[in-house]
C-alpha cells in the first residue's frame, strides 16, 4: 500500500509518496517546503533614515520610555489610526502601553519637506505584527506629529 502525505506550508501544497516507510520527496518540493518554513529575513533599516526619526526606531528598540517621549515636542499629537494622543503625559501612557516591548522594523522612508513617511512592520510585544505608514512632521530636531495608519 502506498501513502501519500499532503503538508501545507504556508500557503503552499507539497505532496510526498512515502515508498516501504520511506519519505520520498523531489528535491524541487523539499526546495518549496525548506523556503516556505524558513524565516524571512528581517529588512534592515535604511541608514540614511531622517534622524529624528532614527532617534524614534532607536528608541523602541532600546525599549527607553524616556527617549522615546524625548523625541516628541512637548506639545506633540499623536494620531494613532483615529485617536489622537496630545502632549508628553499622554505620549508617555501611550508608549508605555502600546509601543514600548514592541518590535519596530523600517521597511522604507520617504522623506519630505518638514518631515518625513516610514513604512514600518510593528509587532507589539515583540510577536505577530503589521505593516503600517507612520508620518512624523519634525520641527527643531523634534516630532510635532505622528500619524500612524495602516498600511
Amino acid at each position: 500500500m502506498r501513502r501519500v502525505h499532503v503538508v501545507a506550508l504556508l500557503g503552499a501544497v507539497v505532496l510526498a509518496a512515502g515508498v516501504g516507510g520511506t519519505l520520498a520527496v523531489s528535491p524541487h518540493l523539499r526546495a518549496v517546503a525548506r523556503d516556505a518554513v524558513a524565516p524571512a529575513p528581517d529588512a534592515v533599516s535604511p541608514p540614511a533614515v531622517e534622524p529624528t526619526a532614527r532617534r524614534y526606531v532607536d528608541a523602541v528598540a532600546a525599549k527607553d520610555l524616556d527617549a522615546l517621549v524625548a523625541v516628541f515636542a512637548p506639545d506633540a499629537l499623536i494620531v494613532d489610526v483615529t485617536r489622537e494622543i496630545r502632549g508628553h503625559d499622554a505620549i508617555r501612557h501611550w508608549a508605555e502601553t502600546e509601543v514600548i516591548g514592541g518590535r519596530l522594523t523600517v521597511l522604507g522612508e520617504t522623506p519630505r519637506p518638514g518631515g518625513t513617511t516610514l513604512l514600518v512592520r510593528f509587532q507589539p510585544g515583540g510577536v505577530g505584527g503589521f505593516r503600517a505608514s507612520y508620518s512624523f512632521d519634525i520641527a527643531g530636531g523634534l516630532i510635532t506629529r505622528a500619524e500612524l495608519q495602516y498600511a
